[in-house]
């Protein structure tokens, strides 16, 4: 029998001093491949997405359905790093620690004794990424943002909408899961860096960054020919690219090249339509035709041809959809095993064939769950975690 393969990240010992949506996101990732991840919360003021979600009874319980979504496979240890003995403590752990993760507000870690210097002295392997709105320094770098600001300042968000409605904001934390993916990525590269260097790395990842790649192309098109895209814009179409009415709902076509566009015009019965820009006259035909079937008749006629449409669903058809389940993508909790209520959280988005790809070992802590384990685990004896607790430094 085949020994299955382990995790990328196995062995490696995450810090992870992230709250809210991005940092915690770029920490899931790598506890999801293997990795021991700690997060590190004050005991009194903890990650605010625990009391954040739609389920009030889990939210006071600082178990809120926001925090789920990003902590499993993570130990809860509390520590005040505003104390000169939890600062201490910290010290001691990131000596031996792999990765460093934190989001604090610029120059809040520096002045602690708590930075990416100080740290890496001790600890020269050391991989520490730090997750800010704008990046450490410049013009920008003391201030903060959510995903919301960051769409704004951007320019994500004048860019979209329709030029009835405008702008409009993108829901689904764009921003913030793009920045964690981002950050992962990151941190995996330069885990791999380390692998040849044996030395470590410092990553400054900003957000507002994050968005600007979101862009890439129309922020090379503005780059090279000045001419910027806007939601009041009806720029010439060589293909249909649009969302149309149907008789019972709206469907997505994108032919994005000439091949496709010709399929679907001859499917149709306008072979003459295929050549050249999408105009008024073509849209003078297919619309009046859309009509005729339902949004999910003309799904399935349209991708049996080779072209690219689907039926705009909502949130509760995507996720009911057969190909989601066939993808395992989404792990579902039980009560019974997992002391939480039955909930499915997203994991990763792809899949390793020869095993050792991402997968949740177990569920989201509650708060300071692990401390003492965690603690032993850096040496600690009794005495010492009883006084740490006793003054306060820990939950």
């Amino acid at each position: 029998m085949t020994k299955p393969l382990p995790r990328p990240y196995e062995g490696l010992t995450v810090l992870d001093l992230t709250h809210v949506l991005a940092g915690p996101f770029s920490a899931y990732q790598l506890g999801l491949l293997g990795a021991r991840v700690i997060k590190i919360e004050n005991p009194d003021d903890p990650d605010q997405t625990r009391t954040h979600g739609p389920a009030p009874e889990l939210n006071a319980q600082e178990m809120g359905v926001t925090y789920l979504t990003q902590a499993s496979n993570k130990l809860s240890l509390t520590l005040d790093i505003k104390k000169p003995e939890g600062i201490a403590l910290l010290k001691r752990m990131a000596a031996s620690a792999d990765v460093f993760v934190e989001n604090y507000r610029p120059g809040s870690l520096d002045a602690l004794g708590l930075g990416a210097d100080e740290l890496m002295k001790a600890n020269p392997r050391l991989i520490y990424c730090s997750i800010s709105a704008y990046g450490q320094d410049g013009p920008k770098g003391s201030r903060t943002a959510y995903d919301s600001v960051i769409q704004a300042s951007s320019g994500i968000m004048a860019m979209n909408g329709t030029p009835q409605v405008h702008p409009v904001m993108i829901k689904g934390a764009l921003i913030d899961y793009a920045t964690g993916m981002s950050a992962a990525f990151a941190m995996a590269s330069a885990l791999f860096q380390r692998e040849r260097t044996g030395v470590g790395q410092r990553i400054d990842l900003a957000m507002e960054d994050v968005g600007l790649m979101l862009m890439s192309n129309y922020v090379t098109g503005y780059l090279y020919n000045g001419k910027e895209v806007k939601p009041t814009d009806i720029p010439a179409r060589s293909h249909t690219g649009d969302y149309y009415p149907t008789r019972d709902g709206l469907l997505m076509i994108t032919s994005g090249n000439h091949r496709q566009q010709r399929r679907l015009w001859t499917v149709l019965g306008h072979p003459e339509l295929a050549e050249g820009l999408h105009t008024d006259e073509h849209d003078a035909i297919l619309r009046p035709l859309l009509l005729t079937r339902t949004a999910d008749e003309w799904e399935e006629f349209f991708q049996a041809n080779h072209v690219p449409a689907s039926r705009v669903r909502s949130m509760p058809e995507a996720v009911a959809d057969s190909q989601l389940e066939h993808r395992t993508i989404l792990h579902r909790f039980t009560p019974e095993a997992d002391r939480v209520l039955p909930v499915a959280v997203p994991t990763s988005p792809f899949i390793y064939a020869h095993g050792g790809g991402p997968a949740v070992d177990f569920p989201p802590p509650v708060l300071g769950a692990d401390t003492d384990r965690v603690l032993h685990d850096f040496g600690l004896a009794d005495a010492e975690i009883a006084a740490l607790r006793n003054d306060g430094v820990i939950g």
